[in-house]
């Protein structure tokens, strides 16, 4: 498995929250090698690893699969479209940007941008109902291609960077759920101390919708999040931040079970396996919040890929932690504790 060429096709693929069923059936189709009973339930991508033994305790691998994006909300006289936001977007940079409206066919767009020249002075941070979309179509054309409530993403392809980085939209999360399948990869064959299930949730973006439901009905015992965290970058806070190219960042949490990611570092420590901590004072903002309050609870931890430019369209990780994610995911199922 080539995880660099599974990132990107996993990324380019459009999946807002609510509407993630090409994305869905895409890494269903990538999870069906490793997981033939894999399936699509209430929208989440879920299979089990192996043959499941009695005795041992279960474990749930998740990332989520949906992207953040806007949805329609109205069309103008003049033919622009207004949206509205699903999941957090970082509006300081709306103006301008390519996208691509997701109707009964996809069309390309932008946002529109008031030319600095027409301005008086610095220019405000456009409010959302402030952004709209220039198609070039009329409203009469638009009306027959486009739907209120459809999804828009922006219009962007990964490219590399320097070294082993990339750059691209929708890395959170698709470069976890890569992470899962190079990680069931290098599992091929080997004595496992879990039974595996994979989960490739919805709706993490607008409140870990996917998880909570999938979590209820596999109700694993322990749960690891694999999603991704912030990577230091030019006038952030170091401390609050991981690094690209020094591997994942193992979560510890009081809303975590510190017993898992000793078990984590632990693992990666014997595995000699590049690793990063990162502590958070309360709920994580991931899934791992829903596992842990799963029916009677599991032990849940998060296990994160260092990126810059969350919620952007130029989101950028180093593919290296994508592998070493794997690696120590690998290892902790093995039991190489």
């Amino acid at each position: 498995m080539d995880i660099r060429s599974t990132v990107v096709s996993l990324s380019e693929i459009s999946g807002t929250s609510g509407s993630e069923s090409k994305a869905a059936q895409l890494a269903l189709g990538m999870l069906r090698e490793y997981c033939p009973d894999a399936e699509i339930i209430n929208g989440n991508v879920t299979g089990k690893f192996g043959t499941h033994r009695e005795g041992l305790p279960s474990l749930l691998l998740d990332a989520h699969i949906d992207q953040i994006g806007f949805a329609v909300t109205y069309i103008t006289d003049d033919g622009f479209i207004k949206v509205g936001n699903i999941g957090g977007i970082d509006r300081r940079l709306l103006p301008a940007q390519p996208v691509v409206v997701h109707g009964s066919r996809d069309i390309k767009g932008v946002i529109c941008s008031v030319p600095p020249h027409l301005t008086s002075g610095g220019s405000e941070v456009l409010e959302m109902d402030d952004v709209a979309i220039d198609t070039g179509l009329t409203k009469e054309e638009l009306e027959k291609l486009v739907s209120l409530g459809d999804s828009v993403t922006f219009d962007v392809t990964c490219r590399d960077l320097i070294g082993s980085r990339i750059t691209g939209g929708a890395l959170d999360d698709r470069c976890g759920v890569a992470s899962i399948l190079y990680a069931l990869e290098l599992l091929k064959g080997s004595d496992l101390a879990y039974n595996v299930t994979v989960l490739f949730s919805t709706q993490e973006e607008v409140g870990e919708r996917g998880a909570k439901i999938g979590a209820f009905e596999i109700n694993p015992d322990i749960a690891l999040a694999v999603d991704v965290s912030f990577a230091y970058a030019i006038g952030e806070e170091e401390s609050k931040c991981g690094y690209l190219g020094k591997g994942p960042m193992i979560g510890i949490s009081p809303s975590l079970s510190r017993e898992i990611s000793d078990e984590l570092i632990n693992t990666a420590k014997s595995a000699d396996i590049p690793y990063q901590i990162e502590v958070m004072s309360g709920l994580t903002g991931t899934n791992a919040d829903r596992f842990s309050v799963n029916r009677c609870g599991a032990k849940a931890c998060t296990v994160s890929i260092p990126l810059r430019n969350m919620h952007t369209p130029v989101e950028v990780i180093d593919i290296t932690d994508a592998e070493q994610t794997a690696k120590l995911l690998a290892a902790y199922i093995r039991g190489d504790k």
